[in-house]
């Protein structure tokens, strides 16, 4: 009677999937904690709406960066409330639990993962690399002895990788995602129209009207900010093509991630991927025409897979209900 839990934990969002019951939880990866006693106040939605809010004696913030942990502590305390929040408060058994890591981490922050996962309460933790994740949760046959490819772009991370039976062929992780698009808005707000804005408002902005490619039909957004010069509240209005020069520059690091991918494929795979096509996932896949953009750099069809936000939490999910079939794409346990 062993409870299972496959978590994907995002530098911006953390999933939560459960056997039989799919995804439970998908909140902020945000803790707000008190300084004066060290307790922590909210987790998850709570604790996003209160970024950039907070008064001095209250810290809220996101304790990984990049897709690895940054806080050890705080992304415990982060952990325990997400799997007690999953599996209900009384519980007769520890649960084993599954963790999706990005596939270029150390070993050393490997361990961390898995120290955090079991310091959280839980019995066993496995870990799975990402791109594996991604591509189990958007229906690819990884074990078939023929070469898919997945670019999973997350808000800390994007991972690039070539699977066939079952393990990555060649990959690489590069530290730009959807946080790095955001922060690309907030600079290029302040360069271009003097207006400061929060993390929060640039990926609103991205949300609704970002795109990769410039857009025939362009949409915009009033943004609401600080002026610059004035220091009081004004509004401006940008358009999509603002979004799409802003975030060139981390676009292009992800293209160059994809095209050296491709460059270390062998020739049989490589084959292969331009039959079936790249498959697109992670949060950041949302954003409009990525799938152009990569297939007019690459040359290769891209596709964007059917819930990118969910590919990896359902991956790692499908990966612990069939954990004899996976054993050969799972890392390590304890």
């Amino acid at each position: 009677m062993t409870n299972k839990i496959g978590i994907d934990l995002g530098t911006a969002n953390t999933l939560v999937y459960v056997p039989k019951r799919g995804i439970v939880i998908n909140e902020p990866s945000v803790v707000a904690i008190s300084i004066t006693d060290k307790k922590v106040l909210a987790v998850g939605n709570e604790a996003n709406e209160m970024l950039g809010r907070t008064p001095e004696t209250i810290v809220a913030s996101r304790p990984l960066r990049d897709g690895v942990i940054a806080d050890y502590k705080t992304t415990e305390s982060m952990l325990r409330y997400f799997i007690n929040k999953a599996l209900g408060g009384v519980r007769l058994f520890r649960p084993e639990v599954m963790i999706a890591v990005p596939a270029g981490i150390t070993s050393t922050e490997r361990r961390a993962v898995i120290d955090a996962t079991l310091q959280a309460g839980a019995k066993a933790a496995y870990i799975i690399k990402e791109p594996i994740a991604a591509a189990i949760g958007a229906n690819i046959p990884i074990g078939s002895a023929s070469g898919h490819m997945i670019i999973d772009i997350g808000g800390g991370t994007s991972e690039v990788a070539v699977i066939s039976l079952g393990g990555i062929v060649t990959n690489t992780s590069v530290r730009i995602g959807g946080n790095r698009f955001d922060f690309a808005m907030t600079e290029y707000v302040r360069k271009k129209y003097s207006l400061a804005i929060g993390e929060k408002t640039a990926e609103d902005i991205k949300i609704s009207i970002g795109s990769a490619l410039p857009m025939a039909e362009k949409m915009t957004k009033d943004i609401r900010g600080r002026d610059m010069v004035s220091g009081l509240p004004r509004t401006i209005t940008a358009s999509s093509d603002d979004v799409t020069e802003a975030i060139q520059e981390e676009l292009r690091g992800i293209i160059l991630a994809v095209k050296e991918v491709l460059q270390d494929t062998p020739p049989e795979l490589a084959a292969d991927i331009i039959d079936k096509g790249m498959v697109i996932s992670g949060g950041s896949g949302l954003l409009r025409n990525i799938d152009k953009l990569l297939t007019k750099a690459t040359g290769v069809p891209a596709y964007v897979a059917e819930d990118p936000l969910l590919s990896v939490a359902k991956g790692t999910g499908i990966a612990l209900e069939n954990l004899e079939s996976y054993k050969r794409s799972i890392l390590e346990t304890k």
